[in-house]
């Protein structure tokens, strides 16, 4: 990883002064690829990989140590810890992807209304605003509240606070892109609506979109296993690294790898999903790639 001391590109946070900046090529970065291709691969072979069933109950094992069969020990239930764990990766990176991939999609097509469209501009930020003036959390927890707990409402009270995060990126992308000479030609010559929002402006949005994208999706795992800790997650008999932490908290003190295991997969999964992220920002920035041209 290198220090870069200069203005951050348009892709970053916009925030001045030194930050890190990943390169791709940096072996922390080809680390962390490696981490989330083994994290992912074992929520998909979670049914291969498992030793026990992670639903199973045997009160006769509770909290019990590590010991053939049950390689991290079992839980208070007499479940086993490993098992719960990757099946738990299952639905924490199904709602990582599932929130990122939908609220770009809303955030994208909004965006571009807002942006090109001056009269709905003031009309659609204004509700993005007030969207965006409620804490994320709080709004996901009233959702959860109000519709009870379950995959769907988990996953719908993550995106609704992400849209206006994605329209305020892609309108502004598109106010910029609008005044460009090729899109001032296409609407001389007549061209039609969806034909300038598609083939033209469109793909102005596809380099920050990635990038937000994954940072829609370490947070949207992060938020589920906050609300899943707080009981206002999924329902505690599925298993998510929220909900095994959750169970966990209550026998800290008696058996810590119930919460060291989980937190630990959580914090390696978020960990590599936003350094592919900042790797993935330099590596679409002209930027970037012109000052790593001239070192």
């Amino acid at each position: 990883m290198a220090i870069d001391t200069a203005e951050p590109s348009s892709l970053a946070s916009g925030t001045s002064g030194p930050r890190i900046s990943a390169r791709p090529s940096s072996p922390i970065i080809i680390i962390a690829i490696i981490c989330l291709v083994l994290i992912v691969a074992a929520a998909i072979f979670a049914g291969f990989l498992s030793p026990q069933d992670p639903r199973k109950l045997a009160p006769a094992m509770r909290l019990k140590a590590a010991m053939p069969g049950f390689p991290l020990g079992t839980d208070a239930y007499g479940r086993d810890l490993l098992s719960r764990i990757l099946h738990g990766g299952q639905i924490s990176l199904m709602i990582g992807v599932g929130a990122a991939v939908i609220s770009v999609a809303f955030g994208l097509a909004i965006g571009l209304v807002s942006g090109f469209f001056r009269w709905a501009d003031a009309i659609i930020m204004r509700i993005m605003d007030g969207l965006m003036a409620i804490p994320s959390i709080l709004l996901a927890i009233a959702v959860v509240s109000l519709s009870g707990a379950s995959v769907k409402t988990v996953l719908a009270a993550i995106i609704i606070p992400e849209i206006p995060r994605v329209v305020r990126l892609v309108r502004s992308v598109v106010l910029s892109a609008r005044e460009e000479p090729y899109v001032e030609s296409a609407i001389a010559i007549g061209s039609s609506l969806p034909k300038i929002l598609w083939r033209h402006l469109m793909p102005n949005t596809f380099a920050p979109l990635i990038v937000q994208g994954t940072y829609i999706c370490a947070s949207a795992i992060l938020t589920e296993a906050i609300l899943s800790f707080l009981g206002a997650g999924i329902n505690p008999e599925t298993p998510t690294w929220g909900n095994i932490m959750a169970e966990g908290r209550a026998f800290f003190q008696v058996k810590p790898s119930l919460i060291f295991w989980p937190g630990l997969m959580l914090s390696i999964a978020i960990l590599s999903i936003n350094l592919i992220g900042d790797a993935t920002r330099d590596a679409l920035d002209p930027r970037m790639k012109q000052r790593g041209a001239g070192k």
